[in-house]
C-alpha cells in the first residue's frame, strides 16, 4: 500500500497551493515543469518552494484533509506552516 502526503507550495506571489500525492518529490517537479503535469494554478507562478509536506494514513484521509485546508484563510495556511501543532488538529477534525 502506498503512503500518501499532503504538501503546500509556495508561489513568488506568497499563495499556497495544497495538494495530495504519493511521491512529493516527483509532483513538485511535475508542478516546475513547464507545460502538462502540473496543476494550472501554479502556471507562471515560479519559482516555486515546498513549504510544508505530512505523510497522512491514507488515501481517504489525504483527500478528507486536502478538501479541509483548501477551504482555510492564507493566515490559517501560514499558520500549517509554521505550527506543527496546528495540522495535527485539523487532522483530528477531519477523523472525528
Amino acid at each position: 500500500m502506498n503512503d500518501w502526503y499532503l504538501y503546500l507550495i509556495r508561489c513568488s506571489d506568497g499563495s499556497l497551493y495544497t495538494g495530495i500525492t504519493t511521491d512529493v518529490a516527483r509532483r513538485f517537479q511535475e508542478h516546475q515543469r513547464k507545460g502538462e503535469g502540473g496543476a494550472k494554478y501554479l502556471r507562471g507562478r515560479g519559482p516555486l518552494k515546498l513549504a510544508f509536506q505530512i505523510e497522512v494514513e491514507n488515501r481517504r484521509l489525504a483527500l478528507k484533509l486536502e478538501s479541509k485546508i483548501k477551504k482555510l484563510s492564507k493566515a490559517r495556511k501560514e499558520k500549517i506552516v509554521s505550527d506543527n501543532r496546528y495540522i495535527e488538529k485539523i487532522m483530528a477534525q477531519v477523523k472525528s
